[in-house]
């Protein structure tokens, strides 16, 4: 964000500001799409008219918004494996025994099975 124009900054800000205004009305449950779209009107609007003055103040924001959304992203992948290998038993740990494993076990296996590969 450091190299790029005030103006890019300011749409990118105003992305960020429209997506946390959906995700805060939504949650709320008060969101119209006329409110929605008036928001962002208006939000364009002013951080294109003060995106030369208010373009260290973007960069901030920027950073602080992005790592935000990082942050949840990272969280929500992590919860969704987490629920996923749960619900189809999946033990990446093998921490459990099983009898239908498919590892094969090395004290069962006998040597002469084992072929080197040039």
């Amino acid at each position: 964000m450091e190299l790029s124009s005030p103006r890019f900054k300011a749409l990118a800000v105003t992305f960020g500001f429209s997506l946390w205004f959906f995700i805060i009305t939504s949650v709320i449950g008060v969101f119209f799409i006329e409110l929605f779209a008036v928001y962002v009107i208006v939000i364009v609007t002013l951080t294109q008219i003060f995106s030369i003055k208010l373009a260290k103040a973007l960069d901030v924001f920027a950073l602080v918004n992005t790592k935000v959304f990082l942050g949840i992203l990272f969280v929500s992948v992590m919860s969704l494996y987490g629920i996923f290998f749960k619900v189809l038993r999946i033990d990446l740990l093998r921490l459990h025994k099983k009898q239908d494993t498919y590892w094969l076990e090395m004290e069962q296996l006998k040597y002469s099975r084992i072929f080197k590969q040039y």
